[in-house]
């Protein structure tokens, strides 16, 4: 049987169709790219790992109340989900400075926030992902006002829970993206994926700057020991099932 032919193909996932129009197949590559894919390159098993990983963090946040667009992984680097349209909008949610935050305000790295912050981007690469505020976002019309509201809260939400989670993993969940869609119901749901490629994340048995990294910042800034990072990331999220 032939493969189906793809509907979308991004940095890090192919879209398949399925024989229900509702339901689509997310396939995880190992590709990776950094720095708006001028930086390209392979992280071995990432595909594997980052879809486990989502997987476990998608059934975490629907047991914490947080609707999302996962169903389940027929294999070990495919998903399937709830077909949905994305908002053109990246919401980003900052624990600690770090990236683009310490390069843009000058914050020293590492500097815990008085409280969680809270930035939307504009989900366009010919632009960059630029920040923007949210009259812009209103003046644009990538969400309504009522969304908005939506996507902040639901975002804290989301930080709230996760960072206990990777807290229980010894790891500190520094800064991550989202990203949210509208169903067939109208509903809003989590979608896309979480993973060391969507969130900073800090080994809290290291205090080395740069051997604390377990995500994507070790491909970005050639830290080297990339797959070995994500590894660690997989078992301690696996790790959980097996304490409850």
């Amino acid at each position: 049987m032939s493969q189906p032919q793809k509907l979308y193909e991004g940095k890090a996932k192919i879209l398949y169709p399925t024989e229900d129009p509702e339901i689509l197949l997310s396939v995880y590559k190992d590709d990776a790219t950094a720095f708006n894919a001028q930086k390209r390159g392979q992280i071995v098993g990432k595909g594997e790992m980052n879809c486990a990983i989502a997987a476990h963090l998608f059934k975490f946040l629907e047991s914490q109340g947080i609707r999302t667009h996962f169903i389940d992984c027929p294999t070990s680097n495919q998903m399937r989900v709830k077909r949905v349209t994305i908002l053109p909008v990246e919401v980003v949610v900052r624990n600690i400075a770090a990236g683009s935050l310490c390069q843009q305000t000058g914050l020293e790295l590492g500097k815990v926030l008085p409280k969680p912050l809270v930035e939307f981007y504009y989900k366009k690469d010919e632009l960059g992902d630029p920040l923007l505020t949210r009259d812009r976002l209103l003046l644009l019309e990538l969400a309504t006002p009522d969304q908005l509201n939506q996507l902040e809260q639901l975002a804290l939400q989301v930080n709230q829970s996760l960072t206990a989670f990777f807290q229980s993993c010894g790891i500190t969940l520094v800064d991550f993206k989202l990203e949210f869609g509208i169903d067939a119901n109208q509903q809003l749901l989590l979608a896309d994926e979480i993973s060391p490629d969507t969130c900073r994340l800090w080994n809290q048995a290291e205090t080395d700057p740069q051997q604390r990294v377990m995500d994507k910042d070790r491909f970005r800034r050639d830290l080297g020991q990339v797959e070995q990072a994500y590894q660690q990331v997989l078992e301690r999220v696996l790790a959980q099932d097996s304490k409850k």
